[in-house]
């Protein structure tokens, strides 16, 4: 898949060679099942004419620029990741627009001159309720009746799943309850963070639980705080973990307590400080709680290990 970066009003330039394209617009955080379905049709217009398929994405999200938000915004998909499972799908190339406030005041009608006619897009692709321009004004009716002849438009209409449409916003929403499970529904895969094993307190070690101290990629959306059952990619190999998000209540007081996400790797003994690696977050198992002492606390965890062994003896 070919990147290509763009930003207004400097950059804008791409090579000739590219030839007549097949564009499927948004911001496809998440790259879920709602966004399949419009990348899907832009492919298959492409296949169809024999052109190539493309899609436009803005960096950072726009919400950081229009609403002048000063904390970090969470990415179910961060820029990395999202780009990863574009080219997973198939896409040819991904149009990477720098999304700024030069970029936020362009009117609608400039917004498809520079974006999308002068790009040699012959055909575009969105979600029925896409917005584009300042103040959002321009939508699919507008960019349809913009078109000069010069591409075709397919609105794809709202997606839905147990009658509420799948949207970004919405398994957001479910992360922050832990329902990394009905998230995975939407999504169509596994809710998934990269990160770096890093040093931690050691005391998991130390009671015979030797844990990863996994710390996400800037952005990432970790789920709600309680232990799950995950898998994790390492050194080239995936395995079946229990994973705890939270502050260690029984050692911690959670007032002051860095939230951590450490992962209890089953049947791995190996050090793998510095290492990148990836978590899948497959079912919430319980919310984390303070224990009266460290046996109780092992005690848990042997429950914890054979819940998740159980688990995914039933869903492989």
């Amino acid at each position: 898949m070919e990147i290509i970066h763009l930003s207004y009003p400097n950059q804008l330039t791409i090579p000739e060679s590219l030839g007549p394209i097949s564009l499927a617009l948004g911001f496809f955080d998440g790259v879920h099942r709602g966004h399949q379905q419009v990348i899907g049709q832009a492919m298959k217009t492409a296949e169809e004419r024999g052109i190539k398929s493309a899609v436009m994405t803005f960096d950072p999200h726009p919400s950081l620029v229009l609403g002048g938000r000063k904390e970090c915004l969470l990415y179910i998909t961060p820029l990395s990741h999202k780009i990863e499972l574009l080219e997973a799908q198939g896409v040819d190339i991904c149009f990477i627009v720098r999304f700024t406030s030069e970029l936020a005041n362009l009117t609608p009608e400039a917004f498809i001159e520079h974006f999308v006619k002068e790009l040699g897009v012959v055909h575009c692709t969105a979600g029925f309720d896409y917005t584009f321009g300042k103040f959002g004004k321009g939508d699919m009716a507008l960019l349809e009746a913009e078109s000069d002849g010069k591409y075709s438009v397919t609105t794809v209409e709202k997606q839905e799943s147990a009658a509420e449409k799948i949207s970004s916003t919405r398994i957001r929403g479910l992360l922050q309850e832990g329902d990394v499970l009905q998230a995975a529904q939407l999504l169509g895969r596994p809710h998934t963070i990269r990160g770096t094993v890093v040093n931690g307190d050691k005391r998991g070690r130390t009671i015979g639980f030797p844990t990863a101290n996994v710390e996400p990629e800037h952005g990432s959306f970790v789920p709600a705080g309680g232990v799950y059952a995950v898998r994790i990619f390492v050194q080239g190999v995936w395995y079946d973990g229990v994973c705890n998000i939270g502050v260690k209540p029984t050692f911690n007081d959670p007032e002051h307590a860095k939230r951590t996400v450490e992962v209890y790797i089953l049947d791995f003994e190996q050090s793998i400080y510095g290492e990148e690696v990836e978590v899948e977050w497959y079912e919430r198992i319980r919310s984390e709680q303070k224990f009266a002492g460290i046996d109780e606390l092992k005690a848990q965890i042997e429950k914890d290990k054979a819940t998740v062994i159980g688990f995914f003896n039933e869903n492989r």
